[in-house]
C-alpha cells in the first residue's frame, strides 16, 4: 500500500487466501483492505488518536437517499443529540480530487445539511467549514478538534 501522509497505526490485518483484511473498529468486522479502505481506516485512526473524536459518534458507510437512490457516505460524524455535523469522503491515494468530489460532497450535503466537510485520499487532505446562512464555505488549514464541530 501507498504511504499515507497520516500517522501511523497498529492496524489488525490478516490475510485469508489471495486477499488482505483490515478489522474496522466501527463496523465491528474485518472488511477488505483496498486502497480506499487503506485511506478510510488511517484518517479516521487519525481522528480518534489525534483530533478527540469518539468511535460511538463515527458512522462509516452511512446510506443516504438522493433524488430516490442509494447512496453511501464513507464516513459521517454525528453530535451527542444524533445530528451529523461533518461528512467525509475518502479517495485512493492515486485518485486526484477534483470537482467530481466536490460535488459529490455538495449532493450528500442536500441530505444531512452538516457544517463540516472532509476530503481525503491520504496524500491531501482538505476540510471545509460550510456557511448555511449564505449557502457557501471555506476550506481551513486544519482538520477541526471534535470539541470545535459538536460545541
Amino acid at each position: 500500500m501507498t504511504r499515507l501522509n497520516l500517522p501511523d497505526h497498529p492496524f489488525n490485518i490478516k490475510k485469508e487466501g489471495e486477499k488482505t483484511l483490515i478489522f474496522d473498529v466501527f463496523r465491528k468486522r474485518f472488511v477488505v483492505l483496498t486502497p480506499e479502505e487503506h485511506v478510510r481506516q488511517y484518517f479516521l485512526a487519525y481522528l480518534l488518536n489525534y483530533k478527540n473524536y469518539q468511535r460511538g459518534l463515527i458512522a462509516v458507510e452511512t446510506e443516504i437517499k438522493i433524488n430516490n437512490l442509494s447512496r453511501r457516505c464513507d464516513a459521517v460524524v454525528y453530535n451527542k443529540k444524533g445530528e451529523p455535523v461533518m461528512i467525509l469522503e475518502f479517495k485512493a491515494p492515486e485518485i486526484k480530487i477534483s470537482q467530481k468530489t466536490m460535488d459529490q460532497i455538495c449532493n450528500y450535503n442536500l441530505k444531512l445539511n452538516v457544517t463540516y466537510f472532509v476530503i481525503s485520499n491520504g496524500l491531501q487532505h482538505f476540510c471545509g467549514k460550510i456557511e448555511k446562512s449564505n449557502n457557501t464555505f471555506k476550506f481551513l488549514s486544519d482538520i477541526p478538534d471534535m470539541n470545535t464541530i459538536v460545541k
